[in-house]
């Protein structure tokens, strides 16, 4: 079922690849400290040097994220913000920045709620490239993978350390766009990185795909963001950020610039390792 890789994110891996550069994938929450705030702090990511980003559904019940995330929730819910919202903020964003791809992050029950079909058309439309369904099992994805496909959206997985070699292979049959190795056992924000540990999965994931590899969880600063990307292809950076949001949530106006000012060294740090 694995498909030809096109679109922006097949396009953004190939010119970081070309130029010898690795990618940072910021995640930031939709609606989190507020709506209004969303696109102009997914603009400041970009400016900051954001390749892609990954941008999360507002969820009641987000299993797979720690306290952080799960507050970010929380904030964007005593909004009101629904999936229907984050398309909106997503056409937005894409009003003046048509290159950089956006990767939703969520749960498959607003999307089933919502309807499958008439969620990937409008997320394609919206200008969403890739969707990754953290509860999505690979043996029940045939459906929304052919959906999401028709649709325009590369699915995008998740592997963790736990994953064998069959679900590696399965998983990559489905895949589009990259794939997402979980670094830790656990939830979101965890602390400590064996890097030993991600070099070897890494190589093992690598063995069975021709994707590319970001890694994710426990990437909090630029030391650590420049240690997992001499493995891997990208780097995905997400607590660290949205403790910065929740931290300084009363300063609205002035999260773009803080979150920038967050992201930028782990950009330069990216960049030294060519």
């Amino acid at each position: 079922m694995n498909a030809p890789q096109t679109g922006r994110l097949a396009a953004t891996f190939a010119r970081l690849q070309a130029s010898g550069r690795k990618g940072l994938i910021p995640y930031l929450t939709a609606g989190d400290p507020t709506p209004a705030a969303t696109v102009p702090i997914m603009h400041a990511l970009v400016t900051a040097g954001a390749d892609v980003l990954e941008f999360g559904v507002p969820f009641s019940d987000p299993m797979a994220d720690g306290p952080v995330i799960q507050r970010a929730c929380e904030r964007a819910l005593s909004h009101h913000t629904g999936l229907w919202d984050v398309l909106d903020m997503v056409a937005e964003f894409r009003r003046t920045d048509t290159t950089t791809p956006i990767v939703l992050m969520g749960y498959l029950n607003p999307v089933v709620i919502c309807g499958v079909e008439a969620f990937a058309q409008r997320a394609a439309q919206a200008g969403v490239d890739g969707v990754l369904s953290v509860d999505l099992a690979v043996e029940e994805a045939a459906d929304f993978v052919s959906t999401f496909r028709t649709a325009g959206l590369d699915s995008v997985f998740l592997l963790a350390p736990t994953s064998a070699d069959a679900r590696v292979t399965a998983v990559n049959e489905y895949a589009g766009g990259f794939l997402y190795y979980v670094s830790l056992k656990g939830v979101t924000g965890a602390a400590t990185i064996d890097l030993d540990d991600v070099e070897k999965h890494v190589g093992r994931i690598r063995a069975r795909t021709k994707l590319p590899i970001a890694v994710g969880f426990g990437i909090r600063d630029a030391r650590s963001a420049a240690a997992v990307a001499r493995v891997a292809d990208a780097v995905v950076v997400g607590s660290a950020l949205v403790a910065e949001i929740e931290a300084h949530r009363d300063d609205v106006a002035g999260l773009p610039s803080r979150l920038a000012a967050k992201l930028a060294p782990m950009r330069a740090a990216l960049d030294s390792l060519k």
